[in-house]
């Protein structure tokens, strides 16, 4: 019993540095987020922090509307893709440990 809990601290020593390795990782990460077909476009990191928006030249006339709009699907688009990247990073570092459904980690 001694041992079996030693091993499960180890596993979750190991595990907590494996996702403070993988936010780091994402943290330098970056994804481009676009829409109107890439007329509008964000770089994001994986923390979530804009770092370029480009909007196409021929979106800055009088439809103020609808590039408000594209800009925020682009933005959208980023966040989204970030999300996917942390979601398939945290399934790499979790697999094989028995998590209780729903469960989920800090990340």
């Amino acid at each position: 019993m001694k041992n079996a809990l030693g091993n499960i601290m180890q596993q979750a020593q190991k595990m907590q540095e494996d996702i403070k390795n993988a936010q780091d990782e994402l943290a330098l990460m970056q994804v481009q987020g676009e829409s109107g077909g890439g007329l509008v476009t964000i770089i994001m990191t994986g923390k979530r922090e804009a770092r370029k928006v480009t909007i196409d030249p021929s979106l800055l006339g009088d439809d103020k509307d609808m590039l408000e709009d594209l800009v925020a699907a682009a933005i959208n688009d980023a966040v989204n893709k970030v999300g996917k990247m942390k979601k398939e990073k945290m399934t790499d570092i979790t697999a094989g440990l028995p998590l209780p459904p729903g469960f989920k980690l800090p990340f």
